[in-house]
């Protein structure tokens, strides 16, 4: 599963990091910000909107996911009816630059604006609430959404579109008075920035006979989640909402085409044992939510397995019939498994607080998975059939202080590779120093009492090993090492 992990400014620290200020296009009185909290921003300017835009700005230059959120109402009846508050996203100062906007304007509309090309026309998406007490724009690599909310009320969302931001943007507030001879003030409070941070990521593999890792592709941003083709070959990674082929021995990024339908690929994926099939997790053009999807090994004829939604792949049993994946239903995480060609979703587990994970072991016999439903995490396993009534069938295999994560069966059935977090860490959606590779040798028809061995101490988490990426014949594994960027 993948979620964003965000460093939040608040609104004191927001207004003084901002990079700069100042009017853009044609401004014939001078805007100004007064910082506070809360924060007074005045502008001018004929429009925002067209080819060109003319306003005051306030703004940040930042690299990435980027949330912007604030409380905002204007002072005053204004002058005109069209007059906007703005959280703002610009690729140039210049007046006619690529932007996306959510607009607040004077009479209540709410919407998202945005303009593709450089000095190209503005578009618009109108929210459906009017007259919010809150606003938000959010980009998630090229796709840019907006969200408005009335005091007490949730959030509703709109978008998203497709923006293609060349590197880094100016990222903060506007106010453009819509009659060039005045100036229009807006409050800005409960201001919040959030930015993903920023990783390199390097693909490694661990060699058991010489107890020693490589790696074989480096890269600024996140890949992750290595699956190991069955001829031996390639690694399947996700980067960017796209799952790619990597040569194991290193080399160039090979693109698989799944084809229409706007597929945005998360890190649960994998083929099936015979290598004919692709299992993924993806949002879509039908679902902003996580789904389950097969395909064809080479992407072609996706077929939707889960309209439930979100819903996370995560292992396929050996005879390629299953494939067993995480829901969330009524509120809780918990485990089922779908037919390849389709059909209802059964329900494995129905105990746990949080199971996820859930891998079938090479023999067809088992599924093993993690839970936090004894307080901390760690690893389960049950037949491959479910759980029984109440989890009767449930077996704990882990119960030291490691926060224990997504096991891997080797393919000969004889050793489990698993991720630990650091003793205390309720999640696994961050990235952080002190995280453990550990194995064990898989259980026997019996549990036994066995300590664990640690492999490697790195910086990883999630998107390190979430799904199985054993090689053919057992004597390698593939993850994903992380370490955190300076932000320029």
């Amino acid at each position: 599963m993948r979620y964003l992990v965000v460093l939040a400014i608040a609104a004191g620290a927001f207004a003084q990091t901002f990079d700069g200020s100042g009017d853009i296009g044609e401004t014939p009185r001078m805007g100004r910000i007064e910082m506070g909290p809360p924060m007074r921003v005045t502008g001018g300017g004929a429009n925002v909107w067209g080819n060109a835009d003319a306003l005051f700005f306030a703004w940040k230059r930042v690299t990435g996911d980027v949330t912007i959120s604030a409380d905002v109402e204007f002072e005053g009846k204004g002058v005109n009816a069209h007059r906007k508050a703005m959280l703002m996203l610009r690729q140039e100062l210049m007046p006619g630059s690529v932007y996306a906007d959510v607009a607040l304007h004077g009479d209540g509309l709410t919407a998202l604006q945005y303009r593709e090309t450089a000095g190209g026309t503005t578009k618009e998406m109108r929210s459906a609430v009017t007259g919010p007490a809150r606003i938000q724009i959010e980009r998630r690599g090229n796709q840019i959404r907006i969200g408005a909310a009335k005091r007490g009320e949730p959030i509703v969302w709109t978008g998203p579109v497709t923006l293609a931001f060349n590197g880094p943007v100016y990222a903060g507030l506007g106010v453009c008075s819509h009659d060039a001879q005045v100036l229009e003030t807006a409050v800005f409070s409960n201001v919040r920035m959030e930015q993903a941070p920023q990783y390199r990521s390097k693909v490694t593999i661990y060699d058991f006979a010489t107890k020693s890792t490589r790696t074989v592709h480096e890269m600024d941003g996140v890949m992750e989640a290595p699956n190991w083709s069955r001829d031996g070959k390639h690694l399947l990674v996700n980067t960017g909402g796209n799952l790619y082929r990597l040569p194991v021995e290193g080399g160039d990024l090979d693109k698989i085409d799944l084809g229409p339908g706007g597929y945005r690929c998360n890190n649960d994926h994998d083929y099936s044992r015979d290598g004919k099939r692709l299992g993924f997790s993806a949002s879509s053009e039908g679902s902003r939510q996580s789904q389950v999807f097969v395909a064809d090994a080479d992407g072609k004829n996706v077929k939707l397995l889960t309209p439930a939604a979100p819903s996370y792949f995560h292992g396929w049993a050996p005879d390629g019939k299953w494939l067993a994946f995480v829901g969330q239903r009524n509120g809780k995480y918990e485990l089922f498994r779908v037919g390849v060609d389709g059909g209802a979703e059964e329900r494995l587990t129905s105990k746990g607080a949080y199971d996820d994970g859930p891998e079938y072991s090479p023999d067809g016999r088992w599924i093993y998975f993690n839970s936090n439903r004894t307080g901390g995490w760690d690893l389960w396993r049950i037949p491959a059939s479910g759980g029984g009534p109440g989890d009767s069938l449930a077996e704990r295999i882990t119960s030291d202080e490691g926060e224990d994560w997504f096991p891997h069966i080797s393919p000969n059935g004889k050793r489990m590779v698993f991720l630990s977090f650091p003793k205390g860490t309720e999640g696994h959606n961050g990235k952080m120093a002190g995280m453990t590779l550990r194995l064990l040798p898989v259980p026997g028809k019996k549990i036994k009492a066995a300590k664990p061995e640690t492999l490697l101490t790195f910086f990883g988490g999630q998107g390190t090993i979430n799904v199985n990426s054993w090689s053919p014949d057992s004597r390698q594994f593939a993850f994903v090492i992380y370490e955190l960027v300076e932000r320029r």
